[in-house]
């Protein structure tokens, strides 16, 4: 069995969160070990759906972008809340997510949410305004050397079509720039999109099929989905749920 659904940016936001928090690899990592979550807009969510508890996610934000004349509906975005750090379940305070990685060992999950996605390269990208790199500069190397599971929440409406390491070069040439400019790490790890949120939740198999809308749809995505009835059904029920729980969202 097929449906066609559409995404809001919100609500895509909401349905990668459900998908990272039921992850095996998070589940794990939330019993016996440490799950560190980055500051971010879909992180917010993550947050969220991991802790079972609400919050105000507009103190959860770090780099945004927004519109030129400003965020619309007079939303303000800070990164006034502490990082959210949780080992064996329960919340570490005092701690930022950068200085928990140096707690953490193999098996252990870093959430980091990006810029950017290749999904055929299966790569994200990470904008870079910070001097010494940021949140990924001051974490990767030792994700990377410790085993740390690193995902990487990032919707469809991110999608770039040129190859990231060949988007990083051109980004970070020395060539001289009108107005300043970050600069773009490319980063590989666990990728979830809708399409992995769709599979982890409800088994179903996901394409993206068309993109973009107005009147507040603007950056949604088009997915056409598959799988048996039972599998259908439930995948439409838990985007019913994103969308029921994102109705007033403006970010």
């Amino acid at each position: 069995m097929k449906a066609h659904v559409t995404l809001t940016v919100p609500e895509s936001k909401r349905l990668i969160a459900k998908g990272v928090a039921a992850m095996e690899i998070v589940r794990k990592a939330l019993k016996e070990g440490i799950v560190s979550i980055a500051k971010g807009t879909t992180n917010g969510r993550v947050v969220e759906e991991v802790t079972g508890e609400s919050f105000d996610r507009s103190g959860y934000v770090t780099g945004r972008v927004l519109p030129s004349s400003g965020a619309r509906g007079g939303v303000k975005l800070s990164a006034s809340l502490p990082d959210v750090v949780l080992k064996n379940g329960e919340g570490v305070e005092g701690i930022t997510s950068v200085e928990s990685v140096a707690e953490m060992k193999k098996g252990d999950v870093f959430i980091k949410g990006c810029n950017a996605v290749n999904y055929q390269q299966k790569m994200g990208g990470i904008l870079i305004g910070h001097t010494t790199g940021g949140t990924i500069g001051g974490t990767i190397g030792t994700v990377v050397a410790r085993k740390i599971h690193l995902i990487l929440p990032v919707g469809l409406e991110k999608s770039v079509y040129a190859d990231m390491n060949e988007i990083s070069k051109s980004v970070r040439s020395a060539d001289e720039y009108m107005g300043g400019a970050p600069t773009l790490m490319p980063v590989s790890g666990h990728i979830v999109t809708e399409i992995e949120a769709l599979e982890i939740l409800a088994g179903v198999k996901a394409i993206q099929v068309a993109a973009g809308g107005v009147a507040g749809a603007e950056g949604s995505v088009w997915l056409l989905i598959e799988g048996d009835k039972s599998q259908v059904e439930k995948a439409m029920e838990i985007v019913d749920q994103c969308r029921k729980l994102e109705a007033d969202s403006l970010f």
